[in-house]
């Protein structure tokens, strides 16, 4: 393994979901809870952060740059850790800047974060000239790609796995949301690892499964070689279902509000707009149309995200009328 410095309150729980798996009725329901793993309100960022800052504290990093969407739960973490560990931090945010901060946003200025704005096109340009122009400036910067989902990254889904193992549940499926695909990658690579016989599904919240398939694959390879695992992955042999993509990213419809309210009303648990509602939504739907057996156990991965329910306009789409 690579070089880590331990950050999240880790192992984070397994639950049962006894009260929405009897809603569903379909099979049991557990719950990693990864949303507790306690940088900046947690998420799953924090575990491949651990392996990112041992990479920055390698190279001598003052600075951290990274890069996401208004409401990004990896920039908002990437900050926590910047103001944690004495790092000046710079976030590059795709959308238009708000005339009230709320959500993520507001923790990412309260972390102490500079802002850079941008569109979502133009956002991987201008994080590299802003990581050119620190470089100029003689800050010391360490890029950290999207998600931080690098070889780097990967680890914490590694380590993350093995967590899985020690903590004895039985699983015949995993379900996590993916998108830049280091969470997924992490998993997968581990599952490969130690022949686990389960099998893991990532729930596309913004690319298409063939995208999606080749960039988790092509994580797993990298992060295998670099441990030097003897374990390769084919785009084909990873799991992903693009059905649940709706209005597109960041867009939340009925789905996942529908998802969010089951699981805060039956269980007590907040999921977020963008990820885990819609890996939610998608894992609710695949019950109902009898895709998982009633005999098996879906082991459902909570990344975090919770701050941005808070942000509009996702808290007035979430108030009940009923």
């Amino acid at each position: 393994m690579l070089p880590r410095v331990r950050i999240a309150h880790l192992p984070t729980r397994i639950e049962t979901l006894e009260r929405l798996s009897a809603k569903l009725g379909g099979p049991v329901i557990l719950c990693k809870r990864d949303d507790q793993t306690g940088l900046g309100l947690g998420g799953n960022k924090t575990r491949k952060l651990e392996y990112i800052l041992a990479d920055a504290q390698s190279h001598g990093a003052r600075t951290l740059i990274t890069t996401g969407s208004i409401q990004s739960n990896h920039c908002r973490q990437t900050a926590a850790l910047a103001a944690r560990y004495g790092y000046a931090c710079i976030l590059v945010l795709s959308g238009e800047e708000p005339g009230e901060v709320d959500g993520n946003l507001l923790l990412d200025e309260l972390f102490g974060a500079r802002i850079v704005w941008t569109t979502r096109e133009k956002r991987d340009e201008v994080l590299e000239q802003t990581y050119q122009k620190a470089w100029e400036d003689g800050l010391r910067p360490l890029k950290i790609p999207l998600g931080a989902s690098n070889v780097v990254g990967c680890m914490g889904y590694l380590n993350a796995f093995e967590e899985f193992l020690e903590q004895e549940f039985h699983a015949d499926w995993m379900i996590v949301p993916s998108s830049s695909g280091g969470t997924q990658a992490g998993l997968v690579l581990g599952a490969m690892k130690h022949h686990w016989a389960g099998k893991i599904l990532g729930i596309s919240i913004d690319h298409s499964v063939q995208d999606l398939q080749a960039t988790v694959a092509g994580l797993v390879n990298q992060a295998a070689d670099r441990i030097g695992e003897s374990v390769s992955a084919k785009p084909g042999e990873i799991l992903v279902n693009a059905d649940y993509l709706g209005g597109g990213y960041a867009v939340m419809g009925e789905p996942e509000i529908e998802a969010i309210r089951l699981f805060a009303r039956e269980e007590g648990l907040l999921l977020d707009p963008v990820y885990t509602g819609r890996a939610a939504a998608a894992m609710i739907d695949l019950i109902r149309k009898g895709f998982f057996k009633r005999d098996e156990t879906v082991l459902f991965w909570h990344t975090g995200g919770t701050p941005a329910i808070f942000a509009e306009p996702y808290q007035k789409q979430l108030q009940s009328k009923g």
